[in-house]
């Protein structure tokens, strides 16, 4: 079921095969539950949710239920920066100790922007003493990224950054903003888009609203699944990995970069620098996983859960990020086609990746 929608230049014929996949997926247990939206240009085209927000209380997904959506939080995150370096506030060449001078501890000074937005920081490593309460306490996590040691010379190797990513970006939007970057989110992004259900730190109120994320059969992180059930995670501020929003709000953040940095009249950022945001800045084998990768500034490009890629060289790609084995938002910049997929099963990657394809792919099938 869903919300009634805009289909302009949507085939219709489509958009039921986009439907009916969904809920196949839920009837075949890949997922107790999911929601999925879709703009096309600046319509909403696509809100369907269905299936168990929490399968032992019975309490269905319904249009107001929330999502974690793990590192699908992180374009969004990195976003910040973007308005920062638009603004001629912060520059892809600054260093990250300009702005926060006690980060250049254990031979991190000449660490920059663009090597934290690329994941080239060479600091992937969480801080073994930000255990699960500790991660929770910003000045903590502050303090113990200030001590991180390098694993790798910065820009040497792309090594994916899980959570040191986040950390990093918020505290150089506090240092050379003033706000805290959940608040400088909301602000600047996420209420003039009218995203009044995309969440950087949950005010306790909403939590009923939260679905119960489960580490299906093939779960290779349960542990984490159980952390972020957590109320307490809910609303701490992880801006690399605890986002909690609906699809639809999701698919609108993509859908202002699918319209060059405006929508429904409110510009937030100006069109070359989305464009300049969705360039591809590296590519290669992560380091840590082994997977191949392609990268812009903050954002995932051409990952296979957005369906089949038709962009080549440094422009002309699908960007976005996927979440925890559970979660994919993804733009088209040039169909202008913007999708967001939250399911709260978390599944392995052969499972997930081919799950989200799927849906992207008939996604893209729809597009007239």
């Amino acid at each position: 079921m869903g919300a009634p929608t805009d289909t302009t230049g949507m085939d219709p014929k489509g958009l039921e095969r986009v439907k009916a996949l969904f809920q196949e997926q839920i009837d075949q247990g890949l997922h107790p539950g999911a929601a999925m939206a879709v703009y096309r240009r600046d319509k909403l085209v696509l809100d369907i949710y269905g299936g168990m927000a929490d399968a032992e209380a019975k309490r269905p997904v319904t249009g107001d239920t929330l999502f974690v959506i793990f590192s699908s939080t992180k374009p969004l995150a990195a976003f910040c920066w973007h308005l920062l370096w638009e603004s001629g506030r912060l520059e892809l060449g600054d260093r990250i100790a300009d702005h926060w001078p006690e980060f250049a501890q254990s031979g991190k000074g000449g660490v920059t922007a663009r090597h934290v937005l690329t994941h080239t920081g060479g600091f992937p490593d969480t801080p073994p003493e930000l255990t699960p309460p500790m991660m929770l306490n910003w000045e903590r996590a502050v303090r113990a990224i200030e001590e991180a040691p390098l694993r790798f010379q910065p820009g040497e190797v792309i090594a994916y950054h899980s959570l040191n990513f986040g950390w990093v970006v918020g505290e150089v939007v506090r240092r050379v903003d003033g706000r805290p970057i959940s608040r400088f989110l909301r602000e600047e992004v996420t209420g003039p888009l009218g995203m009044d259900d995309f969440y950087l730190g949950l005010p306790p109120k909403e939590g009923g609203r939260v679905a119960k994320l489960y580490a299906m059969e093939d779960c290779e992180v349960p542990e984490a699944v159980g952390l972020f059930n957590q109320p307490a995670v809910h609303q701490a501020v992880i801006p690399a990995a605890n986002g909690i929003s609906s699809a639809r709000d999701l698919a609108r953040f993509y859908a202002m970069l699918a319209m060059g940095g405006s929508l429904d009249g409110r510009e937030i950022v100006r069109s070359g620098l989305v464009k300049s945001l969705a360039a591809l800045q590296r590519q290669g084998e992560d380091a840590l996983s082994g997977d191949a990768v392609k990268l812009g500034l903050g954002f995932a490009i051409d990952d296979p859960r957005m369906g089949t890629q038709r962009g080549s060289g440094r422009y002309n790609h699908s960007i976005g990020h996927s979440g925890l084995g559970s979660s994919i938002g993804w733009v088209d910049l040039d169909s202008r086609l913007s999708v967001a997929i939250i399911t709260n099963g978390v599944r392995g990657d052969a499972s997930n990746i081919e799950r989200m394809r799927a849906l992207s792919e008939a996604a893209r099938d729809a597009c007239l």
